[in-house]
């Protein structure tokens, strides 16, 4: 009997364990080895994609030239955690004329953190905490002005002169 829980238990540990496991990711652009060192200034364009592929996106940079952006990232998850392992970023600059004025390799030690949204409106006056929600209206008068429930109060508001139930 105690070895069949003793069996059963370490089943259920060595299935606990392996939950938090954790699983790498990786995701964009993978990179040919030795593919950025091909890259060199005044090379076409065409060439670039020949060595590189598709950029994971391109942009304009004041309209003097385009830029191509090769992104990629490792990340690993452990249970509901999900931490950034890796991220290359490989930037290729053209001229006007579509050869390669500059190109450049950044890791994620080059990134810097922006908050694009932190989806919280900044509002004035006081923040209420758990407690002081749930308890806030113990000891103030509910709609019919009493402070006790069952307890009848006066409305000194009312046309009969605070006396409730009496008609006008």
């Amino acid at each position: 009997m105690w070895c069949r829980l003793s069996q059963l238990a370490v089943a259920g540990l060595i299935v606990i364990l392996a939950a938090c496991s954790g699983t790498i990711d990786h995701h964009g652009y993978l990179a040919k080895p030795g593919a950025f060192s091909q890259l060199r200034e005044g090379m076409p364009k065409s060439e670039v994609v020949g060595i590189l592929g598709s950029p994971s996106t391109t942009a304009s940079v004041n309209m003097q030239g385009d830029s191509y952006y090769y992104i990629s990232s490792t990340t690993q998850q452990t249970a509901f955690m999900r931490t950034e392992l890796e991220r290359e970023v490989i930037a290729v600059r053209f001229d006007a004329n579509d050869q390669v004025q500059a190109f450049a390799q950044y890791g994620l030690e080059d990134g810097r953190i922006i908050d694009i949204n932190s989806r919280e409106t900044p509002t004035r006056g006081r923040e209420f905490s758990l407690i002081t929600q749930l308890l806030g209206n113990v000891g103030k008068p509910g709609p019919g002005g009493a402070i006790l429930p069952g307890k009848e109060s006066t409305n000194p508001g009312s046309p009969t002169g605070g006396q409730p139930g009496q008609p006008y």
